[in-house]
């Protein structure tokens, strides 16, 4: 059943909200493979074009960084584009309409993948193909969303919990040393590909992080990172849990993200 919410009708005039911004997220775009996160090419464009009829305006990771950080000013209906996981469909289906629109985005890669891209499941983005985007749409940014640890491990996620390894459970500095190792081999592996102008922003693998998952991130050099948890970024939102909206679902209807924005606006507004 499609998300199907009445219609509000909005033009390009209108002032849905100001100093904010509605983070988006998307996973994989594909016009043969069907699932709860994943769109068609022609859905994911016709939510663009939908988007930019009713007055949203794209902003890019630099620019929300900076609203964030120093309150920098974001234009009315600001909307940052953001994908999880590094899939070869952002380079084969996404990237050539948001070049095409000149729509910024940032995709969150999981890196170990770059060193192998066609033995995931779904194929994943090369560094080559990373560092042809980087060329040819600058607006178009690489951050972390860790190198070894999108993993559940005995139906646990891998960055926010202790495992026994050879035997023996590791300890809480056993964990810090292997979050801050994986997230500064992310770093490392991106900016070899010149991924992003900075590469400080990170998105929670499964969206499991707790205070000491912040804390380790933060000593690694991460500055932002990004939830699963829906709501709309203020300044006064803490830059290391940073609400998205899933708009990356086959039942949202490219009207509906305008009514899901607005939804989100009145419950933080109650």
């Amino acid at each position: 059943m499609y998300v199907n919410f009445l219609p509000s009708f909005v033009s390009a005039n209108n002032v849905i909200y100001s100093k904010e911004v509605a983070v988006l997220v998307y996973h994989h775009i594909d016009d043969q493979v069907q699932g709860s996160v994943t769109i068609s090419t022609k859905l994911f464009e016709r939510q663009l074009a939908a988007m930019q009829r009713q007055g949203y305006n794209f902003i890019t990771m630099e620019q929300f960084k900076k609203f964030m950080k120093e309150g920098a000013k974001v234009p009315d209906n600001a909307v940052l584009i953001t994908f999880d996981d590094g899939y070869e469909s952002f380079y084969t289906n996404a990237y050539p309409i948001l070049r095409k629109m000149r729509v910024p985005a940032v995709n969150f890669v999981i890196t170990k993948d770059l060193d192998n891209p066609t033995a995931t499941l779904l194929p994943s983005l090369s560094r080559e193909q990373i560092r042809t985007m980087r060329k040819e749409f600058a607006n178009i940014d690489f951050q972390l969303h860790s190198d070894a640890l999108h993993i559940m491990k005995d139906g646990k996620p891998m960055l926010n919990n202790k495992f026994a390894i050879n035997g023996t459970m590791e300890t809480d500095d056993d964990l810090k040393r292997r979050v801050i190792a994986d997230t500064k081999t992310c770093m490392t592996k991106l900016k070899e590909v010149n991924a992003a102008k900075s590469i400080d922003a990170y998105a929670y693998p499964f969206g499991s992080y707790d205070e000491h998952t912040i804390s380790y991130l933060n000593e690694a050099g991460v500055h932002y990172a990004f939830t699963t948890k829906a709501g709309l970024a203020t300044v006064q939102t803490d830059p290391m849990q940073i609400p998205r909206i899933n708009a990356g679902s086959p039942y949202i209807r490219p009207h509906s993200i305008n009514n899901l924005i607005n939804q989100e606006k009145h419950r933080q507004s109650e």
